[in-house]
């Protein structure tokens, strides 16, 4: 690990199955970095949505084995929080300023210096998607590629604004209350896993209760007012010539902007995957959909799995599964372009 000069690692001695986590000082306050696997490896950072942190958000793309082979195979992981989103964070001071969305972009960037770290392969969900698509607007030559889950790129629309502003109004007077906890798991997973009064909600919904139940409320209201003020950056999504995979739910709130977002990036270099039945966290709800797309994207950096995808019976993807165009080698390979493609996995 390549320290620089003026900051200072302070390792926390704690062990996320394999993982060692780093706060490492910063312009604009601390910042957790869980790391996984051979720092000699080429770097993936990952950046979650708001309230959550890599075991609520990534958990259960790396606990998927054939994902977990393709990821840790080729890179080391750097998991990074926003800031005081990461297990056991304290409350920030609430005389601390509150960071613009440049600030943690930035925070990235201070990041990969510390760790000495060059181009990164980059993967996000929601909000943590317009983070790292603002980082690599400001840092082109940081970033290798992007993949992007139920992305943002426009200002918040009048309803989200509104939305946004009811959550932070329950965070600031009741905390991360029953009901505000119902908003968030509303933002992030499908009807159809979350449940009814009549169907108990999914186990990966209850998890993710659970881990909420853990997060500071003020830290959480602090990069909701961050997220709530971003500016529209769409029309700088041409010039970006990164690579940009683009997963979205089609129960996701924010499947229109996914599309918006697509349209908007230069067609060379983008690729969009609509998952059947699923909402924003790709990541979470149906890992296994996000496989054959993120290897056919590495393929054309010349990364590849340890070994052959077989069509077992514990895995409900297929190649039959995917619409053809997106494994041709011109869509995925040496060239991406637009796509959509629905997965549909039979329960």
């Amino acid at each position: 690990m390549a320290e620089s000069s003026d900051s200072v690692s302070i390792d926390v001695e704690k062990i996320y199955l394999g993982g060692k986590e780093h706060l490492i000082p910063t312009g604009c306050g601390s910042v957790s970095v869980i790391v996984y696997g051979d720092q000699d490896k080429p770097a993936l950072i990952t950046y979650p949505d708001l309230a959550l942190n890599h075991m609520s958000c990534f958990q259960g793309l790396f606990f998927c084995p054939e994902a977990a082979s393709l990821l840790l195979h080729n890179f080391c992981i750097y998991h990074i929080s926003p800031p005081g989103h990461e297990l056991g964070a304290a409350s920030i001071c609430s005389d601390d300023p509150v960071p613009s969305v440049d600030d943690l972009a930035d925070q990235i960037n201070e990041v990969l210096d510390f760790f000495g770290l060059g181009a990164v392969m980059c993967m996000g969900v929601t909000a943590g998607a317009y983070i790292l698509t603002l980082f690599a607007m400001k840092y082109r030559e940081r970033v290798l590629g992007l993949i992007l889950v139920s992305p943002l790129c426009k200002a918040p629309s009048w309803t989200e604004w509104f939305y946004n502003k009811v959550m932070s109004n329950l965070l600031y007077y009741y905390g991360m209350c029953g009901l505000l906890k119902d908003c968030l798991l509303q933002r992030y997973f499908s009807k159809e896993v979350r449940g009814s009064p009549e169907i108990q909600e999914s186990d990966i919904v209850q998890a993710c209760r659970k881990l909420l139940e853990e997060r500071q409320s003020i830290n959480v209201l602090r990069f909701l007012r961050t997220i709530n003020r971003r500016p529209d950056i769409s029309e700088g999504l041409k010039r970006l010539k990164c690579r940009t995979l683009i997963f979205v739910g089609d129960s996701s709130p924010f499947h229109s902007e996914a599309i918006y977002m697509t349209s908007k990036l230069d067609e060379r270099y983008c690729a969009l995957v609509e998952v059947h039945a699923c909402g924003s966290m790709v990541t979470e709800e149906q890992p296994h959909a996000m496989l054959i797309p993120i290897e056919y994207f590495f393929m054309n950096y010349g990364l590849y799995r340890p070994c052959q995808f077989s069509d077992s019976p514990r895995s409900p993807l297929s190649p039959s599964c995917i619409s053809p165009e997106l494994l041709s080698p011109e869509s995925m390979g040496l060239k991406l372009k637009p796509i959509k493609t629905r997965v549909s996995l039979e329960v």
